[in-house]
């Protein structure tokens, strides 16, 4: 295992190389590679799931008050994400409101028959 040392102390562009030569030279090498990139983690976007990216791991920094400070600082921001998460809602519904009240008022306004340029079939 002294290449996959050697390519983790260059870091992801190493891996990202290693995987377009083996796509490269025989794409089932590259899927493998890739395969092995996401499941051993170094693919670092696929470990956090969709709206976790302010959280972090639970490790401790080692300094009981800067621990602190980050829990809530990462706590308010998750309150203002979800806040502004329920304004983009309203928003978003009042617009629906007002598209379908513009609907339901040209509606109103068209004539109940048919339309006087429409054929009979």
């Amino acid at each position: 295992m002294e290449l996959v040392q050697k390519l983790d102390n260059y870091g992801k562009p190493a891996w990202i190389a290693l995987m377009a030569a083996g796509f490269v030279l025989f794409w089932p090498v590259g899927l493998a590679i890739l395969g092995y990139m996401m499941w051993s983690g170094r693919m670092g976007c696929f470990k956090r799931s969709r709206g976790q990216w302010w959280k972090s791991e639970t490790r401790s920094s080692g300094n009981a008050a800067f621990d602190d400070y980050k829990a809530e600082t990462l706590r308010r921001l998750e309150e203002e994400q979800q806040e502004f998460q329920d304004f983009l809602e309203q928003l978003r519904r009042a617009k629906d409101k007002a598209e379908f009240d513009q609907f339901m008022s040209q509606r109103r306004q068209r004539p109940d028959g048919p339309s006087p340029d429409a054929s009979p079939a």
